[in-house]
């Protein structure tokens, strides 16, 4: 997965079914034939003596120092580290805080993973969705609340294929961008507009997690439903789209200068342009047609007006 191969080793069968939580069942996503072998290994803490009674872990303090990075839990207690040379990270985990599963895989275990495969393949990290078709995608760009989510769970009754919600990696060379299939999140407000009886009763059955904003969100995991599309190659980027919240008023999609473009993807992906291949994607990336997608009544037209872009 995300051009690599990955091994994963522990101590605990409880982070071990994290892991396959997460990754077990996805389509390859391999860029050749020959890929990096990455190893991550989950260590399980002793529970602290003190109980505890949040409801969350402490968040994730970012550190880093002679060649690796990582984040730790303020006070100490978890603890995410990444070697990109020698091409391993180490997830440790306090047993106190293994009840929290949803917060130990999605930001240590991911985040881990994702910085790996990053920076041992020199991949551009994107926060952006992408769906696309026959081997060639669209990038979704937009802050949260842009309306991603609602676009991906519509392209996926439209029969697109999903690559990524949240997070996108790009080779800046060939703008072949990478991601997990696994889970798409979804408000219980936006299921009014899922054109798909079947799937919006396959969203209802899914389990609500709670983010640190307190939005609270059904996962979705998109490999227990068949008849959906996950992408099973990395994607040709052919297209970047910019979400807007702005009401659409005639045409949904307005076309964007390119050097409107490269600056709007430079402001909106901060850490992305601190990456040592930023100089050459932004390059690449800013010969792409680019547009603002406006805010249509249904997504529906929204996605219809995308997948016109991969019919060109």
């Amino acid at each position: 997965m995300l051009g690599a191969q990955f091994h994963f080793e522990s101590d605990s069968a409880e982070l071990l079914a994290l892991v396959r939580h997460a990754y077990a069942g996805l389509p390859p996503q391999r860029f050749g034939r020959r890929m990096p072998s990455l190893r991550v290994v989950l260590r399980r803490l002793p529970a602290a003596t003190r109980r505890s009674s949040r409801a969350a872990p402490p968040p994730l303090q970012p550190l880093g120092g002679a060649g690796l990075l990582g984040a730790a839990t303020a006070g100490g207690g978890d603890l995410m580290s990444v070697d990109a040379a020698r091409r391993g990270a180490l997830v440790a985990v306090s047993a106190a805080h293994l009840k929290f599963s949803y917060h130990v895989r999605y930001e240590l275990l991911e985040f881990a993973v994702y910085l790996l495969a990053a920076r041992s393949q020199g991949l551009v990290p994107l926060h952006a969705a992408c769906v696309g078709s026959q081997g060639s995608g669209v990038l979704l760009l937009g802050p949260s609340g842009a309306g991603k989510s609602t676009f991906m769970v519509e392209s996926l009754a439209q029969g697109m294929e999903f690559l990524a919600e949240d997070s996108v990696l790009v080779q800046p060379r060939s703008l072949r961008a990478t991601g997990v299939a696994n889970f798409l999140h979804l408000r219980g407000d936006s299921l009014r507009f899922v054109s798909s009886r079947e799937l919006a009763r396959h969203i209802r059955t899914s389990p609500v997690i709670r983010r640190r904003s307190g939005a609270r969100k059904y996962e979705v995991d998109l490999r227990r439903r068949q008849g959906l599309r996950l992408a099973c190659a990395p994607l040709r980027l052919r297209a970047l789209v910019f979400l807007s919240a702005a009401r659409a008023r005639g045409t949904l999609l307005r076309p964007l200068a390119p050097q409107l473009a490269r600056a709007r993807l430079t402001a909106e992906q901060p850490y992305a342009a601190g990456q040592a291949g930023w100089r050459e994607f932004i390059t690449r990336a800013g010969q792409l047609p680019a547009f603002e997608l406006r805010r249509a009544a249904h997504p529906r037209a929204a996605v219809e007006a995308v997948a016109r872009l991969l019919d060109c």
